[in-house]
């Protein structure tokens, strides 16, 4: 569905975005974020269902998670890339590293952020222009934050079984179920 809107007297198309995260609360609040901002937008929860959209008609701007159910975002990348799309990407992560950056980059992004990324910052990494440098973060997560972080989504991935997340954190469960009793730092 592309919907045609007026700007001065020429009618521009309105520029498709697709979604690909698996997170539904997420996907959800940014989907309506990025409406309001101008995009037709078109979600998609599986790296399966991304890269059929991106068969079936490839976005204008696309903003996908590293890390899904289903397997690893960058092949909706590589799909918008094989498929030959001047697609605008943006990827998304709770992981955030170098390989990953420079991988996501090879394969055509303009982008990498790290969750948690609220609209502004995705709709300003998706209109920046490509000459523009991006300035550092005002308010970064401390390095506890992004350890809680890590532990958590680990811990999520282990259907929140303490055990099997120490194991594979290689940490000590004593230590890990201590760290859950907390809050999360700031």
């Amino acid at each position: 569905m592309n919907t045609e809107t007026a700007i001065g007297d020429a009618e521009m198309p309105t520029p498709s975005l697709l979604l690909v995260d698996d997170d539904r609360p997420f996907l959800q609040r940014l989907g309506r974020a990025m409406e309001s901002r101008g995009f037709d937008v078109t979600t998609a929860e599986t790296v399966r269902e991304g890269i059929s959209h991106v068969g079936q008609k490839p976005p204008d701007y696309c903003v996908v998670d590293m890390r899904l159910d289903d397997g690893n975002g960058l092949d909706v990348v590589s799909a918008l890339q094989d498929k030959g799309a001047d697609t605008r990407v943006v990827v998304l992560t709770g992981y955030g590293n170098i390989a990953t950056a420079v991988t996501a980059v090879k394969l055509g992004a303009i982008d990498y952020l790290a969750k948690p990324a609220d609209a502004d910052d995705v709709y300003a990494a998706l209109m920046q222009s490509p000459s523009d440098k991006a300035d550092p973060p005002e308010n970064p997560m401390s390095a506890d934050r992004v350890r809680w972080e890590h532990i958590q989504r680990v811990y999520e991935l282990c259907d929140r079984n303490v055990s099997e997340t120490a194991r594979r954190l290689n940490m000590h469960r004593r230590t890990l179920q201590r760290i859950l009793a907390k809050r999360a730092p700031r």
